[in-house]
């Protein structure tokens, strides 16, 4: 079965991270984040431990998240290093974000492949995840702040789950959001011969 390879290699090579200040105040309609969660279920994972968890947040669920992201933040700052902006910053990201999806590892109880196998899997996932918000026109990016990679309890994780982040979701008005990438011919190296 053939698909575009120029629309894939397109997709592939303009997907960028958008951050919340950028998101306008569409919503996302339920059934295109389980589209968007059921394309990231078909990751490649080693012996199909499927290790990817998702926790979606909306609406009302965004409060207590601002809330307890907050509190990590001052509780583990040190009073130098305390910012006021980042403190006001972090409830309002989690606020305007019409989704948030916390990326979770689920690790084997027999541990029958290594511990970075199942992060490599999650991490697909997430890149899955990330192609299909863009191939609809919706923002996303992958954060990994403190505060969520210590996030077990607030989200009632068991001893065999772990939080790897949090991924924010939103339409944007479009805006150009340039990148670059050296060229690959600088990280390949042949052995044909």
């Amino acid at each position: 079965m053939p698909f575009p390879v120029d629309q894939i290699d397109k997709l592939m090579r303009t997907r960028r991270s958008i951050f919340p200040g950028f998101y306008n105040d569409r919503e996302i309609p339920e059934k295109i984040i389980l589209d968007i969660l059921e394309n990231a279920n078909w990751a490649p994972n080693h012996k199909k431990t499927e290790p990817w968890r998702f926790i979606v947040i909306r609406g009302e669920g965004k409060e207590p998240l601002a809330d307890y992201m907050q509190q990590y933040y001052r509780a583990h700052t040190p009073p130098e290093k305390f910012n006021e902006k980042k403190y006001l910053k972090i409830r309002k990201n989690v606020l305007k974000t019409p989704c948030l999806v916390a990326i979770c590892m689920y690790r084997d109880p027999d541990e029958r492949v290594p511990e970075w196998e199942e992060l490599a899997a999650v991490s697909c996932a997430v890149q899955n995840l990330w192609l299909s918000c863009h191939a609809r026109d919706i923002g996303s990016y992958w954060s990994t702040p403190s505060s969520l990679l210590h996030a077990d309890e607030f989200f009632g994780l068991d001893d065999q789950t772990q939080c790897l982040g949090i991924m924010y979701m939103g339409y944007y008005d479009h805006d150009d959001f340039p990148a670059a990438r050296r060229p690959v011919a600088e990280k390949v190296r042949w052995i044909d011969h």
